[in-house]
């Protein structure tokens, strides 16, 4: 028990400071972008300011300038964006080994998806993520970063492979995961590797009075804008866990897609929405893709038996087959209280919860995970028809 409260309160600790670190880099990341196309750039010639920029916040008047190329002299303090970066994603990577890889059987593996061992799942997830950088990292450092249009569509397809592989490698939970984990590696890895030392060269050419070379700090520049549309998908990513219609459909990697590129539509249209009175489409073709994608998460129609199953009948089949977890003393091993809190040991529980129950075990199979406790066809069946006799009892 002592185990498994530590482990709980390792994971509600990282998870807070994960969330608290990336709200930091993303926020700073959604201001600068919104400061870079903000900006008022009628300049006269030659004028070492490149743009300026007056904001009204916290009762004060702001006055922001942007140098063309850098100030005479450097200033003593200079402040630097990276910590919140390197911090959200040891912070991830901390959490994907306490939740995923200490609970591989259960929210990394289905059988019915491919039945691995707890070591080769870790052992494929590191690879990918690892891998994943220097594929990227290499086609960004090929040919193509002089055709950056086309760089970003083989960078996309590799993004769709990489969800179609994974969805048929993992649980569907663990495949979101992964992929979110994934893009979140290519994006520190971006600051890391690229952006951190193209401004530190800058900051070295200021200080040898020299021209810093431009193809580094042009990159960054490249580097910097696909973490900008980047960061919407790998949000939905993070916050999928809590949505079982998405990952537990059949055509999981296909609307872990087409959200993703809703994402970047959106975000699109707040780097353009100045500069392009009809930008307001790119809002409109995200929530038409965002339409699709429900579409293909909706529910096909569930076979139950022609009887009634009363909630009697169907507590005994949640007791044999999810009260090891959802339990106020779970018996499961690793568990010191029940997940996401829920509670199904008694008839009045299961009934309080019999939409949850119709979603997870009969309209996605994402619950039990991996089916651990084996439900059976016949069960959720079952369950399908308890649930209709409960709705037409209401």
């Amino acid at each position: 028990m002592l185990d498994s409260h530590v482990h709980e309160w390792l994971n509600l600790l990282i998870r807070w400071i994960h969330f608290i670190v990336g709200i930091a880099w993303i926020g700073a990341s959604f201001y600068f972008n919104w400061l870079e196309n903000n900006l008022d750039r009628k300049r006269p010639p030659r004028d070492p300011i490149a743009g300026d920029l007056w904001a009204v916040h916290g009762g004060g008047f702001y006055h922001l300038n942007k140098f063309a190329t850098g100030p005479e002299q450097l200033p003593e303090e200079l402040h630097w964006f990276k910590w919140e970066a390197y911090t959200t994603w040891l912070t991830g990577m901390m959490l994907l080994i306490l939740v995923y890889y200490f609970n591989a059987r259960i929210y990394m593996i289905d059988p019915s998806v491919r039945d691995l061992s707890a070591v080769e799942a870790m052992l494929i997830s590191l690879g990918t993520i690892a891998g994943s950088w220097f594929v990227y990292d290499g086609i960004c450092r090929s040919a193509l970063s002089r055709r950056p249009r086309i760089l970003v569509g083989v960078v996309f397809l590799y993004l769709v492979l990489l969800a179609y592989v994974l969805s048929a490698v993992f649980s569907g939970r663990a495949a979101y995961i992964h992929v979110g984990a994934v893009i979140g590696t290519l994006m520190v890895g971006n600051v890391f590797f690229v952006i951190i030392p193209a401004q530190k060269e800058m900051v070295r050419a200021l200080v040898e009075n020299r021209s810093p070379d431009p193809s580094i700090g042009a990159k960054g520049l490249l580097r910097s804008l696909h973490n900008n549309y980047l960061t919407l998908p790998v949000l939905f990513a993070m916050i999928s866990v809590h949505f079982p219609s998405t990952y537990g459909s059949s055509a999981n990697w296909l609307i872990l897609i087409l959200i993703s590129v809703a994402g970047v539509m959106a975000r699109h249209y707040f780097n353009i929405r100045k500069a392009i009175r009809s930008a307001w489409w790119f809002l409109v073709a995200a929530f038409c893709i965002l339409l699709g994608a429900m579409w293909l998460a909706y529910p096909k129609s569930v076979g139950h038996q022609q009887q009634a199953v009363s909630s009697i009948e169907a507590m005994a089949i949640i007791a044999s087959r999810c009260s090891g977890c959802h339990a106020g003393n779970p018996s499961f091993a690793g568990l010191s209280s029940p997940p996401g809190g829920l509670i199904l040991e008694t008839v009045e529980h299961i009934e309080s919860h019999a939409d949850s129950i119709y979603q997870n075990s009969v309209l996605t199979h994402t619950m039990p995970p991996g089916n651990l406790t084996g439900i059976t066809d016949a069960e959720r069946q079952a369950l399908a028809a308890w649930y209709q006799s409960h709705r037409d009892s209401q």
